[in-house]
């Protein structure tokens, strides 16, 4: 017999698992949330909200030491890294109990277990917790479990005390405090550059190491990895390209010639030759998989990929009845993105879908077709829809053009000409089908090209929509205008 019965179990307690139980509650429905780390998910504890939080404290201490404007000295402002620490764990611990926390208790309905999970059969988990063993039983289970990062096998990394993104966290053993002076980076994706950037500019020596010959390979438009490579370069990050990891190895005895402890060594073969890397610290930034393992999916007969990624249907139904997947634990199944947003709406859907037949509801089906995305560097990167390569895969004929964003009026007004625009339509009916920025605020205006994709908008349209002047907005409309002119050559708001 089971401890507990509830209409809707949900495995997981971050922004997915928060949106499906508000979903539930909605409908009157019993929820219970079940999560063996931190309410709230990676997002809100260790990712998104820490990150961004940091990185834009590291954009100050940057641009007070090397102001963009003539006429503005250089500051060489201090600052204290254990009180940056501080208010980031103040960001979190206010954020958790505001959006999350507070919302469970504003709902009778929604209950949160602490404990991992496994599953019995396909309507019960046992959960092993604070409060012993108990077994929950449901007719709708949702399995929000997230996702971790990736550890890559390689010799000697076990036995050195390497970081992850979950280095941002709050009041775990894994949390950094202390400022290292030098570090390696294993990886070359967004979190690599986002955190090798943001350490940079705290004053760590970093050195990224790709298995490429530049970062960011996969996804996007191939004129993003070479100039976000040249621009981080410029700032100091050393990249090592083409490398292959042969070994790590700890050796706490060498000091440079500074008398900085370098603990960390770092094998590589790049270029034919091998060579050692050193630094005091090492971060593993080689991406994220889903979170599955140990939770005795195979019990429920719930079907997983190559990946270890939960596959559902359009309607986030996985292969056992009664069972729903949504967030970042179902990779790329049904084409979703690990993205806090897909996941928190996609819980809503799943909810939504789990209690649909009863409540004499349509079902509603996944759309993951617009998904604006974006890196937090300096410039920032975003992208939405199709690229080039995948445009043409699709046997369509493909226009598109690639602008530097010193084009843009209010890049050259505010001396921050770093980065570019890319649009790609369509050739014969002109819809716009993928855009890619690198530019000051590209994650703001990536939304105005996320909004005409969803809506079919063509060059034209980009074209006649009057954008403010001057706004890093308006490289929509002058890279839909070279389609047809030189827009360098228009005066000002002209098309």
């Amino acid at each position: 017999m089971p401890d507990l019965e509830t209409d809707l179990l949900i495995l997981g307690a971050g922004s997915t698992a928060f949106a499906a139980a508000l979903r539930a509650a909605e409908f009157g429905k019993r929820s219970v949330m079940i999560e063996s780390r931190t309410v709230g998910g990676t997002c809100a504890n260790r990712g998104c909200l820490p990150s961004k939080n940091l990185i834009e404290a590291a954009r100050w201490l940057h641009d007070a030491r090397q102001p963009r404007y003539p006429g503005l000295a250089a500051l060489k402002p201090r600052f204290d890294m254990d009180a940056l620490i501080r208010q980031k764990d103040e960001v979190i611990a206010g954020y958790v109990a505001k959006k999350y926390s507070s919302a469970a208790a504003a709902h009778a309905e929604i209950r949160l277990l602490d404990g991992r999970a496994r599953f019995i059969d396909a309507h019960s988990v046992a959960v092993e917790g604070s409060e012993g063993r108990r077994v929950i039983a449901s007719q709708r289970i949702l399995i929000a479990l997230g996702s971790a990062p990736i550890i890559p096998e390689i010799s000697g990394l076990d036995e050195v005390g390497y970081l992850t993104s979950d280095l941002l966290t709050s009041g775990e053993a894994v949390e950094m405090t202390d400022l290292p002076r030098s570090l390696i980076v294993l990886g070359g994706g967004y979190i690599a550059l986002e955190l090798g950037q943001m350490f940079a500019r705290l004053g760590v020596d970093v050195t990224v190491i790709e298995r490429g010959p530049f970062p960011l390979r996969h996804g996007y438009e191939p004129e993003v990895g070479p100039a976000i490579k040249a621009l981080l370069a410029a700032e100091g990050v050393r990249f090592v390209t083409r490398a292959e990891v042969i070994g790590v190895r700890s050796d706490t005895g060498h000091r440079t010639k500074s008398g900085a402890r370098e603990s960390v060594v770092v094998t590589v073969r790049a270029r034919e030759a091998t060579q050692d890397l050193r630094a005091e610290r090492l971060l593993v930034a080689t991406g994220r998989r889903p979170q599955t393992d140990g939770v005795g999916l195979d019990e429920a007969d719930v079907r997983m990929d190559a990946d270890g990624a939960v596959v559902v249907d359009e309607w986030l139904r996985t292969s056992a009845a009664g069972i729903w997947a949504a967030g970042d634990v179902i990779g790329s199944s049904q084409a979703s993105q690990m993205a806090t947003p897909v996941g928190a709406r996609d819980g809503g859907l799943a909810a939504h879908n789990a209690f649909a037949e009863e409540l004499g509801l349509e079902p509603r089906a996944v759309n993951h077709r617009v998904i604006p995305r974006a890196i937090f560097t300096d410039p920032q990167i975003a992208l939405v829809g199709l690229t080039e390569r995948q445009v043409i895969a699709t046997g369509r004929r493909c226009w598109c053009n690639t602008l530097p964003i010193d084009i843009v009026p209010r890049a050259g007004a505010t001396h921050d000409t770093r980065g570019i625009v890319k649009m790609v339509a369509d050739a014969d009916t002109n819809e716009v089908l993928g855009v890619t920025l690198i530019c000051a605020n590209a994650a703001e205006v990536i939304h105005e090209a996320a909004m005409g994709l969803r809506f079919h908008a063509t060059l034209d349209d980009f074209i006649d929509l009057l954008h403010v002047y001057p706004t890093m907005s308006e490289a929509l409309k002058l890279v839909a205008i070279s389609r047809y002119k030189d827009p360098g050559a228009l005066s000002c708001c002209a098309d």
